[in-house]
């Protein structure tokens, strides 16, 4: 069983904040997939800002998608990147 996505929230520098249905909420960092095709297109600010919630997963306004399964297991632990942030 996969865990979808219930809220997404844009962050600096290309990352996602990531609510999941068991209330989970992990980091995706979106710049690594730069390089696969048209995810090249998430550079343009107005457009990775057009992100939402579709469905189970999440979305762009020019269709892209990622599945839930790979947002989950590729992204951190909220409060993991908060105490990187805290000893900076």
């Amino acid at each position: 069983m996969y865990l979808a996505v219930k809220k997404v929230e844009v962050l600096d520098n290309y990352n996602l904040l990531l609510t999941f249905d068991n209330n989970e909420k992990k980091i995706f960092d979106v710049k690594p997939y730069f390089e696969l095709g048209k995810f090249e297109e998430l550079r343009d600010l107005k457009l990775f800002n057009s992100v939402r919630v579709s469905f189970d997963t999440i979305e762009w306004s020019n269709h892209l998608d990622l599945d839930p399964e790979t947002l989950y297991h590729s992204s951190s632990p909220y409060e993991k990147v908060i105490e990187l942030k805290d000893n900076c």
